[in-house]
């Protein structure tokens, strides 16, 4: 089954303006931006991959795991939000299962799960900040 089309940032402008004005946290496997968006009723998400991942075959497939992961936990999910999940490169060799536990790890940290609050407070960039331990740190290429 796909992610319903009403639960899918598409235009480039909606990207952007996540990415501009929202916040965002990271783990090994996922970056998550995030906007709260007051005038929608529902969540958006949108999922990026990077050319330095693969080819297209790898990328489109790791897209669509993620999109199928958001799917099944979309009752998980906080309403009234713009997110745009980034894939890392050690997402690429996980199983599903830890897929899925890796996305809803990053999610419950930026205070995207129901009943959730964002770890530290909001407005974080980049999971900086008192508490972020090297989990929760980017990893920088050399």
């Amino acid at each position: 089954m796909v992610m319903q089309r009403k639960l899918r940032l598409r235009s480039r402008s909606d990207f952007t303006r996540v990415y501009k004005t929202g916040s965002s946290f990271a783990n090994s496997q996922f970056v998550v931006y995030w906007l709260k968006r007051p005038e929608t009723e529902r969540f958006r998400a949108g999922v990026s991959v990077s050319r330095k991942l693969g080819g297209a075959v790898v990328r489109n497939r790791i897209r669509r795991v993620v999109k199928e992961l958001i799917r099944l936990n979309a009752d998980k999910i906080a309403d009234r939000t713009d997110f745009i999940v980034i894939v890392r490169r050690p997402a690429l060799g996980m199983k599903t299962r830890d897929l899925e536990r890796s996305l809803l790890h990053v999610l419950r940290k930026a205070g995207l799960l129901k009943g959730g609050k964002p770890a530290g407070g909001s407005g974080r960039r980049n999971g900086s900040g008192s508490g972020a331990g090297p989990e929760t740190q980017p990893r920088r290429e050399v």
